[in-house]
């Protein structure tokens, strides 16, 4: 295991608090898949998120995401509440999720057209091309989606993040699919991002490949989040 880990940071010292969760549960058919979540993350930080399958991580990421509306509790992003300000919120994420949300008979090069046209961006030429030979398929650019593999789906929503540079970047299982070249591209990519002071939120079962990335972590369990110190994840035993 990777022994090393980028020095914590206290979000209370960030110039703003970029998600702002408070007490946040949502439920399912009277089941509760979270329970009374409060996570914060700040400007430039990564935060990841661990927990065995069907623990909630995915619900609390699309509720980050206004996808979901929790059932109870805060939600601000960059300072936008989730409910009262959610177009404004919106603005301010990308989320790169299980499902690549591709279309497929679109090329690689026309999906990243059509999702910046969505958010009013006109990427040149160029800056396509580059975001492309970056995440290690700018010779796919024509290919239409279908016969993406899935680690290339990955890369080409990697790509969109890049152009978009979002301020909150959220990953759902973010080394899914991805062989040793795209965790590293994927790792320098957060990186910068922090760097530029985007906030990061990754959920993934890889610890090994998110250490030498991330600043503070926290377990989803039995609906329960519980935040983990630097020595959970040093130490070589499992978290769930």
């Amino acid at each position: 295991m990777i022994n090393y880990l980028l020095p914590v940071q206290n979000t209370a010292e960030t110039d703003m608090v970029s998600i702002h969760g408070k007490e946040l549960s949502k439920s399912f058919y009277h089941r509760e898949v979270i329970k009374s979540v409060s996570i914060e993350v700040g400007e430039g930080e990564c935060f990841a998120l661990f927990g065995p399958n069907g623990a909630g991580k995915t619900t609390l990421l699309r509720i980050i995401a206004t996808v979901y509306r929790p059932s109870s509790g805060e939600l601000a992003i960059m300072g936008y509440d989730s409910r009262k300000e959610k177009v404004k919120a919106r603005e301010q994420l990308f989320l790169i999720s299980h499902g690549s949300h591709l279309y497929d008979d679109l090329n690689v090069e026309e999906n990243i057209q059509f999702t910046l046209g969505l958010r009013g961006m006109v990427p040149g030429g160029n800056e396509v091309k580059t975001a492309l030979d970056r995440v290690g398929i700018g010779a796919f650019s024509k290919m239409k989606a279908r016969f993406l593999s899935a680690g290339m789906k990955k890369r080409l929503s990697i790509a969109k993040a890049l152009l978009i540079r979002p301020k909150v970047l959220l990953l759902d299982e973010a080394y899914a699919s991805l062989d040793e070249q795209g965790v590293a591209m994927l790792n320098d990519a957060i990186l910068e991002f922090n760097k530029g002071g985007a906030a990061v939120l990754v959920t993934t079962h890889d610890r090994s490949s998110v250490l030498g990335v991330v600043h503070r972590a926290g377990v989803l369990k039995k609906s329960v989040f519980k935040e983990l110190t630097r020595s959970d994840l040093m130490e070589d035993h499992a978290l769930f």
